[in-house]
């Protein structure tokens, strides 16, 4: 997975509280069996004014246009050749189902961060699995952000891991918690197959033994 380790982005402010997963990325687009394709319909129910539906060219579709993400100041080209890539939320983001579909299709659209007071659990672990940074805040202070993204169009922010800071645009600094391990994984780009991988020399070792010891699990059973 793409290593995370200092990121400017600009920042999209979803003011909603409770954003489930079948509203991040819906149920009818679950039926790929491949792990890329899911950016295109991210929040897909509140993007278009149309129903999606899986091989939809989204430049057909009806956008709509109250929704905060389709807003020309949060698109690439605006302020920038990227759109938003660091996401604002409110509590209990990414609740309801376990799909982890969900961390997918928010990373394949371009987020890399996002920040909220809470998250639900399995999401908030599914993020870290796939390169994407949950970002736990007091309320406090998400509001504080929510204010200042809104009052000032191209307002981004730097979010330093190594060092644990958010760094706002005149540079204070907001400190964040990430546990070691996932912060070590996310720094790395380590995935559960890169951490694993990381051992392949002893795993090739052993089972080279093995099959020196025991030929006969080498011989291929036919029916």
């Amino acid at each position: 997975m793409q290593k995370f380790t200092v990121h400017t982005g600009l920042v999209a402010p979803m003011d909603r509280e409770n954003v489930d997963t079948d509203a991040i990325i819906p149920k009818q687009f679950l039926k790929s069996i491949r792990k890329t394709g899911f950016g295109p319909h991210l929040f897909d129910a509140w993007r278009y004014l149309d129903t999606g539906e899986p091989g939809m060219d989204p430049n057909s579709r009806k956008p709509n246009p109250d929704f905060v993400l389709n807003q020309p100041r949060y698109l690439p080209g605006a302020f920038g050749p990227e759109g938003a890539s660091i996401l604002l939320a409110r509590k209990n983001f990414g609740c309801g189902s376990s799909r982890e579909h969900a961390p997918w299709a928010l990373d394949q659209y371009g987020f890399r961060a996002i920040i909220a007071p809470s998250y639900a659990d399995i999401f908030f672990n599914n993020s870290f699995k796939n390169g994407l940074l949950p970002i736990v805040l007091p309320e406090a202070q998400v509001a504080a952000l929510f204010d200042e993204a809104l009052a000032f169009p191209g307002y981004k922010l730097t979010i330093d891991l190594a060092r644990q800071v958010i760094v706002k645009p005149q540079g204070a600094e907001i400190p964040f918690n990430v546990e070691v391990f996932r912060k070590y994984c996310l720094i790395n780009g380590l995935d559960d197959i890169g951490l694993t991988l990381r051992h392949s020399d002893k795993i090739k070792a052993f089972e080279a033994e093995r099959l020196a010891t025991k030929p006969w699990l080498n011989h291929t059973v036919t029916a």
